[in-house]
């Protein structure tokens, strides 16, 4: 049985307990009986029996979710082993290849020595045989001619030729015969040298050093906020013992002297990938990797740049704001280098403080910090954001709760005239008896210079927006619209670029003006309104203004807004205006007056 049949066989254990305890729980649900006197009891009883089964249904997946991870280890380390065995192979092959090939070379100088050898020999025998026979020849030859010279009859003959005979005899014999062999029978047997080929036999236990390993590129989803999973690979036929995976903190603006070099790590791992972990939220590191067995040290290889997971991005409450379609979510990331994208999620909840209702969708691959999103009237939403870069997708952050039963917005605080001071929660401003000098304002080009006013972050969207002013009929004021770049040393209403209800408090009336442009309709208003309702609706190009108490109609603005506007408050006289949104518009509102 192999690794994943075991693997197999034991989730299937686990499957068939859950599935028996599915049937136990089946079996203890209470019946309900009309005559039963305890059903209470049983029915409390089977509930905590099915609690009890979950929790160990939730231990049993949790264990299982324990073995396959331990089952993908072995697998990976089996893996290993196999590889490393592989290559051991192939280098006892290669080894013994060259040691035949040694000794065949070996063997063939050999034999070719020997055979040189014989052949020295026969000539130096054959040569010695040839001179034998020219001496048994000579000798033959002079016997016979001492043969005819006993045999002559002529005297005066034989003693003509008898004395050179004679001499010549005698001059044969006194010739050496040299009867030793002329070459050694023995053959030469000299010592073979075979140190070379004892080299390559020791070569066998010596494992040559690694050659540099290959870092690869980082996965998505390798990465939490504090660690890195990184592997590498092997593309030689060497045999590793272990690897050093050295890394260090890439510093974004790191000295040119290195006097600051950041503090450099190591891991010591058997297998090609190990997972880094004490690392920073959002940083980018340096990482090489070395391998090592009992001949020695590979060269580093080359170094690789992996990302660990940003930090939660932080929602700015302040600067989101939502309208009964959509909502416009902003918010901060710590360190926005290494982030990619990001990601917004949101559940719709069962009221206010209820519980989440659905599942969560997610708007992904958002390229800035902001981003708006379409949603359904009268519900409420908890909406949260990620950071996500190649590592992966941060945590959660701080989740916000957003209502589109009406028009919500902050103030653009940064609008405001220095002479203006905003409430803690900023929905209330207050104008002061004291006047400030010119030269301890401190004024940009956004900020209100003549008017002591501010503007809202309304919600950018083509729709019906509601918003109530809460004044006071002794503060002069003026509410209504303005377009963001409407010009700053200049009254609201007072210019094309601004709508808007002007509070004057004269000597014997109340007096109110709706101008625009400098201009207003001979309007009398006979009760002060201390709550006034503004209803922006884009469809129709309408700006109308209502006595809340009294649900009465005071003016509408046929307005044609070539973008979008954004509410603005001033005041003209010492005193406050708060501010409410976020509520629900009256049915009156949006009726539709001439």
């Amino acid at each position: 049985m192999d690794l994943y049949e075991i693997r197999g066989a034991r989730l299937n254990v686990i499957a068939e307990e859950t599935e028996l305890q599915e049937l136990n729980r089946d079996m203890a649900s209470p019946q309900k009986s009309p005559g039963a006197k305890d059903g209470h009891d049983v029915f409390t009883s089977a509930r905590r029996i099915e609690s009890d089964i979950d929790s160990t249904r939730n231990q049993l997946q949790e264990k299982v979710a324990e073995m396959e991870n331990f089952a993908g280890h072995l697998e990976e380390i089996f893996l290993t082993i196999e590889e490393n065995f592989g290559r051991r192979e192939q280098h006892l092959e290669h080894h013994y290849t060259d040691v035949l090939q040694t000794i065949s070379q070996r063997y063939d100088e050999r034999a070719a020595r020997l055979e040189d050898e014989k052949k020295r020999k026969l000539e130096a025998l054959y040569a010695q045989l040839l001179a034998c026979g020219h001496t048994l020849d000579a000798s033959k030859e002079l016997i016979e001619e001492a043969k005819e010279v006993y045999r002559s009859q002529d005297n005066r003959l034989f003693l003509k030729v008898v004395v050179p005979t004679i001499e010549r005899i005698e001059e044969f014999a006194k010739e050496e015969m040299d009867f030793t062999l002329a070459t050694n029978l023995e053959f030469e047997t000299p010592l073979a040298d075979l140190s070379d080929v004892k080299s390559m036999m020791d070569s066998i236990n010596i494992v040559p050093a690694p050659s540099a390993p290959v870092i690869n590129p980082q996965m998505a989803n390798s990465a939490t906020q504090t660690s890195l999973r990184v592997c590498w690979s092997l593309f030689s036929d060497d045999t590793v013992e272990f690897y050093e995976l050295y890394y260090r903190p890439v510093l974004q603006d790191a000295p040119l002297d290195n006097t600051t070099a950041p503090h450099e790590s190591k891991s010591k791992v058997k297998e090609t990938h190990c997972t880094v972990k004490g690392l920073l939220p959002g940083a980018q590191y340096e990482l090489w990797v070395t391998a090592t067995n009992t001949t020695g040290i590979s060269p580093a290889s080359e170094k690789a740049l992996y990302m660990t997971v940003p930090s939660p991005p932080v929602i700015k409450q302040r600067q989101c704001c939502s309208c009964p379609e959509a909502a416009l979510i902003r918010w901060e990331s710590g360190n926005p280098d290494p982030v990619d994208s990001y990601t917004v999620e949101l559940t719709e909840l069962n009221g206010p403080d209820g519980t989440e209702k659905g599942f969560t969708e997610s708007v992904v691959a958002v390229p800035t910090c902001q981003c708006m999103i379409q949603l359904q009237a009268g519900h409420h939403y908890l909406i949260s954001v990620r950071a996500v870069n190649i590592g992966g997708p941060s945590d959660r952050s701080e989740a916000i709760v957003v209502a589109t039963s009406g028009t919500f917005f902050h103030l653009l605080e940064d609008t405001a005239h220095p002479c203006l001071s905003i409430s803690e929660d900023g929905f209330t401003i207050f104008y002061g008896d004291e006047e400030l000098p010119i030269s301890a304002m401190a004024l940009d080009d956004n900020n209100f210079t003549r008017c002591v006013a501010v503007l809202g972050d309304l919600t950018p969207v083509r729709a019906r927006h509601y918003w109530e002013v809460e004044v006071d009929d002794r503060t002069e004021f003026r509410i209504g619209v303005a377009y963001e770049d409407t010009e700053r040393n200049s009254y609201l209403g007072g210019n094309n670029t601004s709508w808007c209800m002007r509070h004057i408090l004269t000597t014997t009336r109340h007096k109110y003006e709706f101008l625009h442009n400098g201009q207003s309709p001979d309007l009398r208003i006979t009760v002060n309104p201390v709550r006034i309702g503004l209803a922006l609706d884009y469809e129709r190009e309408t700006l109308s203004f209502f006595n809340v108490d009294l649900e009465q109609h005071l003016h509408t603005f046929q307005c044609q807004f070539q973008r979008y506007v954004q509410p603005c408050f001033g005041l003209e006289s010492p005193g406050a205006l708060t501010i409410h949104n976020g509520i629900e518009a009256p049915k009156h509102t949006f009726i539709g007056y001439p």
